[in-house]
């Protein structure tokens, strides 16, 4: 007896994309999230240091752009049009990929874990989005 084969359906292009940024966002949450374990990360947050210098409105609303916008990429992969879609997707995947090697440098285990995993996802929506298929459009025939 052979076992039956899995009926399976092709995922959209869309789906995957936004499937893809909600992994990096859990990635992000959940180093987010262990690095509050790092001996003194605490205390520096007490005493108003923040990932990159000392906490002001500005440096927390550029944290907050910089972070709401993988969350915005879940909606948009699904809902914007399909050319600005794979447009953004490229831009911002790129864009997510150098901003994890960048603060990668001299982090912890698990930081440089879910990095790479975040690098991987960014890379992948940048190769989903690059391979969006095409609409095959007629030709006219000339009589």
């Amino acid at each position: 007896m052979s076992p039956s084969a899995l009926h399976d359906i092709p995922v959209h292009v869309r789906f995957k994309l936004s499937a893809l940024w909600t992994a990096l966002m859990f990635c992000y949450i959940y180093g987010d999230y262990f690095g509050l374990y790092v001996p003194g990360k605490l205390q520096g947050m007490i005493n108003g240091t923040g990932p990159v210098g000392p906490v002001s409105e500005g440096t927390l609303v550029g944290t907050a752009v910089m972070l709401a916008i993988p969350a915005l990429m879940v909606l948009l992969s699904l809902v914007a049009p399909a050319s600005l879609a794979r447009w953004l997707n490229i831009g911002f995947g790129l864009v997510y990929a150098g901003i994890m090697l960048v603060t990668m440098p001299g982090a912890w285990w698990f930081y440089l874990t879910l990095g790479v995993i975040e690098i991987a996802l960014s890379l992948a929506t940048v190769v989903v989005a690059w391979r969006w298929p095409r609409r095959k459009v007629a030709r006219a025939v000339n009589d």
